[in-house]
């Protein structure tokens, strides 16, 4: 049985309770994250509490813990979720929790704090030797989506038109600029030059998203940060999705059509051998 974090307590998935009058469960009042752990070792742990911090802000709700309190808190989830040794992925919510059902913030509430760890399944080979399709679709979310809110009904919508599509993926637009997937962002390969929408207040600022781009810089990729019309988006060479689960995936069709040759991409290979080389650093101690 899976343990999991509740309000300072660590006890079995299946005895967890939260109140019905929790804000999280009656507004969808609450952010989370996502964080990979290879080898026991959180990918990244620095840059998550960041985000965390930023999220919170940014609804205007106080971080219940401080970084030495959460480090504490997730290494003790991997520890009591790792019997077998293999990859969690590690999701953690905070809400403005329980309180009378109104619109306005209560003047006084204690935070809800919820942290559990999932096994990490593989990218199937089936995904990764032939990439995956994904749709266009208008991006039809709120305009703070810099915020890693639990509010996720139009990604999920946007997803499921996706998988009645025959798509594994979603890729947003507005006003015909890319902005990220319905759970993910979006890399094109375009003329030989890698490239991701810039950060705004519409797409999440992924940390799998400026691992990437760091890696690139690193190894002297030609790799930048811009706009990316939808007809770009139709004339890239590759197409990729980036997520902490997913890691980095090709989209070898859009819309029906191929994307470049209809294949997994040279650069995308690349760029996967190299995220792979920093995952065995990390759980090797030898990187962050």
């Amino acid at each position: 049985m899976a343990i999991v974090y509740l309000n300072g307590e660590y006890l079995p998935a299946d005895e967890a309770r939260v109140s019905v009058l929790d804000r999280g469960f009656v507004f969808a009042d609450g952010v989370y994250e996502v964080i990979p752990a290879y080898g026991g070792r959180l990918l990244r742990l620095e840059q998550h509490l960041q985000r965390l911090d930023n999220s919170l802000a940014g609804i205007r709700l106080a971080n219940p813990l401080d970084r030495l309190q959460w480090g504490q808190v997730l290494e003790e989830i991997v520890k009591r979720n790792s019997e077998n040794n293999g990859d969690l992925s590690i999701y953690l919510q905070v809400t403005r929790g329980a309180a009378k059902r109104d619109h306005v913030f209560p003047d006084e509430v204690k935070q809800t704090v919820f942290v559990m760890a999932t096994p990490m399944s593989p990218v199937p080979d089936e995904q990764l030797e032939n990439g995956i399709a994904a749709i266009s679709h208008d991006d039809i979310r709120w305009r703070y989506c810099h915020i890693k809110s639990i509010a996720l009904l139009p990604n999920t919508l946007m997803r499921q038109v996706a998988r009645e599509a025959g798509a594994a993926e979603a890729i947003l637009y507005r006003d015909d600029q890319v902005t990220e997937g319905a759970a993910s962002n979006v890399f094109i390969v375009h003329n030989g030059r890698i490239i991701t929408p810039r950060k705004d207040e519409c797409l999440l600022p992924g940390i799998t998203r400026d691992l990437i781009l760091e890696i690139a810089a690193d190894n002297g990729l030609d790799c930048e940060e811009a706009d990316i019309s939808m007809q770009m988006l139709r004339e890239a060479d590759e197409i990729w999705v980036t997520s902490s689960t997913k890691e980095i995936l090709p989209v070898t069709h859009l819309d029906g059509q191929a994307v470049g040759n209809g294949k997994p991409g040279p650069v995308w290979r690349d760029m996967l051998d190299r995220y792979q080389q920093y995952k065995d650093k990390l759980r090797q101690g030898i990187a962050q």
